[in-house]
């Protein structure tokens, strides 16, 4: 029962490892240092070990015990000799399992590293476009109007959508706070909003309330902590008027907790209505503007920047300046070329797996097959027993294999997740990788049992002869 010790060895340290999250040290002198916690790959690598040996048990054990089970699984492709394939399938329960085993690990692998890879790589993306706050972003100083020319920009080629925002400083309490004031209905379309932006963990119902809520707020954690907030709470902001540049008190009604917003900082910042926000100020500016392209992001910032040559104090920004300059957090590090070698092993390891080490059991077996050729087996027979052996160690691997690499994926995810910023909503699966893995896999098993054919009945004599 190693297997077992092993399964539940890695259900105990994942959820070790889990529970207190995968941490950044900050070092004293304020130097940030990435520290590497090795314990917490332990859990997936035991579930990885796990794996394998339950899958050599189980397909053992079941190709002994459950031989009606097995004929009637093969029944369409054997035919009349079904329970002549299920027997001989049964005799080699202990090699058949190995190559089971051997497929599915191969395939946990591959499909836990593939979808990890494109996990990372896309919340990279949304790191870089929350701290971006879009694809291009168009900045000023406040109550400098940066939507004062959107017709045109969003006339621009490439931009698929342009939305305005403002960005003020409130004082809650005696704390000075960034203040963004926003079109609920629309932001979304300039930039991506996620879930895990909001305490709630519904970006899109928040974000309808706050657009039934006139004078309705967002705020940090940090926030409804330090003043002990409730849902509904009047909040009284200071906000500074554009007539004479003095705060004034302007009561706010707390609806939300906002985690991460575009643009906005770590800390504690505000989201409210910019029809409000106008209000109390006295000034509709937009002091950013968001916008989504549909091309290059360099390209549509360059022209952007054209666009407001003559304005002053205007700073134009595209996603890709923000992932240079991020220099904190996993998700800064690039992957590519570690991501290229992995996906690589793990394509040749599945085609090891299941076309070399099937050619081999198949090679040891080259006698069997000879006698049967010798004793008038055509070639549909022989290749009900080769296909059905093939498909066996084909299909269960794989099936066994992408779902414990979903799971060993999701492990490494949850793990990591304090260091994602934000963490992902969920799992980004790599179809178009996946799939040529199975058309790879079923390629060299179907190699592998056309080679054995050939050679059975080409080679049979000599076979005989060399035995």
């Amino acid at each position: 029962y190693v297997d077992l010790v092993l399964l539940a060895s890695s259900a105990a340290s994942f959820w070790l490892t889990a529970s207190r999250g995968y941490q950044i040290v900050l070092a004293p002198e304020g130097v940030p240092a990435a520290s590497v916690d090795y314990q917490a790959f332990l859990a997936p690598f035991l579930f990885w070990l796990g794996l394998g040996l339950l899958t050599l048990r189980l397909v053992a054990s079941g190709l002994r015990a459950g031989g009606s089970a097995v004929a009637l699984a093969l029944r369409p492709l054997a035919g009349p000799l079904t329970h002549v394939v299920a027997a001989s399938l049964a005799r080699q329960d202990a090699r058949l399992a190995r190559g089971v085993a051997l497929t599915a690990l191969a395939f946990a692998f591959a499909t836990s590293t593939a979808i990890f890879n494109r996990t990372y790589s896309a919340q990279a993306q949304v790191d870089a476009e929350l701290t971006n706050g879009a694809d291009v972003t168009v900045s000023a100083r406040p109550f400098t109007n940066a939507a004062a020319s959107l017709a045109a920009l969003r006339a621009l080629p490439g931009v698929a959508a342009a939305e305005p925002m403002q960005h003020r400083l409130a004082y809650v309490g005696t704390d000075l706070q960034d203040l963004y004031g926003i079109d609920p209905r629309r932001i979304g379309g300039a930039t991506r909003l996620s879930d895990a932006y909001f305490a709630s963990g519904d970006a899109a119902a928040t974000l309808a309330l706050l657009a039934s809520t006139p004078d309705g707020v967002l705020v940090s954690e940090e926030t409804v902590g330090d003043f002990q907030l409730s849902q509904g709470d009047t909040i009284n902001l200071r906000i500074q008027s554009a007539a004479d540049h003095q705060y004034h008190v302007v009561p706010f009604k707390f609806i939300g907790v906002v985690r991460e917003f575009p643009t906005a900082p770590h800390d504690s910042f505000l989201v409210a209505n910019a029809s409000y926000v106008t209000q109390a100020s006295g000034s509709p500016a937009a002091e950013t503007v968001l916008v989504r392209t549909s091309g290059s992001p360099p390209a549509v910032a360059s022209a952007i920047r054209r666009l407001f040559a003559a304005a002053a104090g205007i700073k134009v920004t595209e996603i890709g300046e923000a992932s240079r300059i991020i220099g904190s957090g996993l998700t800064a590090i690039n992957l590519s070329g570690l991501t290229r070698l992995e996906l690589a092993f793990a394509f040749l390891a599945i085609v090891a797996a299941t076309g070399l080490v099937l050619a081999l059991g198949l090679a040891d077996r080259r006698r069997s097959f000879a006698i049967l050729a010798l004793l008038g087996a055509n070639r549909a027979q022989l290749g009900a027993f080769l296909w059905s052996e093939g498909l066996m160690v084909l299909l269960l691997g794989a099936v066994t294999g992408m779902l414990a690499g979903f799971v060993l994926a999701a492990m490494l995810v949850a793990m990591l997740t304090g260091v994602f910023d934000p963490p992902p909503d969920r799992l980004q699966l790599p179809v178009a990788y996946l799939s040529v893995l199975v058309i790879a896999a079923a390629a060299a098993m179907a190699a592998a049992i056309l080679l054995a054919l050939r050679l059975a009945h080409s080679h049979a004599l000599e076979d005989i002869r060399r035995e």
